[in-house]
């Protein structure tokens, strides 16, 4: 099996670099949601943009040198809340501060409510080059369950007007929700795929804490469907997008070959990457080792000790490289390319067999859940399902991670 690097050094060319910009701000906060995004009546744009600009500044002079952006993300929040223009700011400045390679990624998350075509030109005459559309779901009753504020029209119309506006783009559909059966998503996943481009993101329905919808489930309102069902929804998803080319590269995203989300594979293949916005979270490559950084979640108090200190950094710690490498294996094996040692080596200065339980990874491999080679570790097909299981049997009982306890 082909893999690419975590991290590879070299001192003949610039080193891989993601940023990720974050935009706290939505309409409406949906049920299900545990991300860091806010209901604001309003915005000082002004002060928004001239803070994000300022945090970049401080967060390149943390990076330093010897490195070419290859992706930039703008997340959120609903990151198509923002101006163009703030948009357009930012990237220009990404350019000013670092080389760009010519074949950067910018992708930009939508909603279908905020899918104005004079916007959507507006982002992509911006630089914006990739749109991630929030659908959610192609079912009325599903999209008044999750509290989305579009309407299934409104998520087609978006749709279309994304594929004529953008050269690559993506959007996400929830499956597994309640009272849902595995031939009803089979029926509006296949409706889906004939809208779908090069890419398409499909997550099964979870209860995150502190949600409104961790309330209702405890207290029975609704209940999701059994886990034989969701099973069963999963594996339909990977045999429904194979048929129409889009191979699953991560546990929950599908690609045409090469149209996999560069941004994300950055993240789970380990390059470096800025956080930059509240709440964002950062991996640096410093000369003193990899810094992991977040920033103030409150919107409110991120934007005033930026506006104090130019920075909202809330923590900056180096990691230790047993703790990078623990990063790496529960963020590389969730992608279907795995983790390559040599890879792995180079980016912790650790060997990927020192840092697993060799009991629990022969034993996995025995059960078909882990294939193994002297170069080369990834979870199987049938492992998948299995993923957070697996993880936790080969980390839990390792030396180092007890130790650090």
């Amino acid at each position: 099996m082909q893999t690419s690097p975590i991290y590879t050094i070299s001192e003949a060319a610039p080193h891989p670099l993601a940023v990720y910009i974050h935009w706290p701000f939505c309409k409406a906060k949906c049920p299900y949601c545990d991300f860091n995004s806010h209901v604001r009546e309003q915005v000082d744009q002004q002060h928004w943009r001239n803070a994000l600009l300022a945090e970049m500044d401080y967060m390149a002079g943390l990076q330093g040198d010897g490195f070419m952006v290859e992706s930039i993300f703008f997340g959120g929040g609903t990151p198509s809340l923002m101006p163009p223009e703030t948009v357009a700011a930012l990237i220009k400045a990404v350019r000013g501060r670092w080389p760009v390679s010519e074949r950067v990624e910018i992708t930009l998350e939508a909603n279908p409510t905020s899918s104005e075509a004079e916007k959507f030109s507006a982002f992509r005459a911006a630089g914006v080059n990739r749109l991630s559309l929030g659908v959610q779901a192609l079912r009325p009753e599903a999209l008044a369950f999750l509290g989305r504020e579009h309407h299934v029209g409104e998520a087609l119309a978006a749709l279309e007007m994304t594929a004529e506006i953008f050269p690559r783009y993506s959007f996400d559909l929830i499956y597994a929700r309640p009272g849902q059966t595995p031939e009803q998503w089979r029926e509006e996943l296949s409706e889906a795929l004939q809208l779908a481009g090069s890419h398409l993101s499909l997550y099964q329905l979870t209860i995150e804490p502190q949600t409104p919808f961790e309330r209702f489930h405890r207290a029975g309102d609704f209940t999701l469907p059994e886990e034989d069902d969701a099973a069963a929804m999963y594996r339909l998803s990977e045999e429904l997008c194979a048929q129409q080319g889009l191979r699953a590269y991560e546990i929950s995203n599908y690609a045409a070959p090469g149209e996999a989300s560069r941004h994300n594979l950055a993240y789970w293949r380990g390059i470096p990457y800025l956080g930059i916005g509240p709440g964002a979270h950062g991996r640096l490559r410093t000369d003193s080792g990899w810094q992991a950084t977040s920033t103030i979640k409150s919107p409110e108090r991120w934007l005033a000790q930026v506006q104090r200190e130019g920075h909202g950094l809330e923590t900056s710690t180096v990691l230790t490289p047993q703790e990078r490498a623990e990063e790496l294996i529960l963020s590389g094996l969730r992608l279907g390319e795995g983790i390559a040692c040599e890879s792995f080596t180079a980016a912790t200065g650790l060997m990927l067999q020192d840092c697993i339980s060799p009991t629990a990874a022969a034993h996995l491999s025995e059960l078909g859940l882990l294939a193994q080679t002297p170069a080369h570790l990834c979870v199987s097909p049938q492992g998948r399902l299995l993923l957070d299981s697996i993880l936790c049997y080969l980390l839990s009982f390792h030396p180092s991670r007890i130790a650090r306890k």
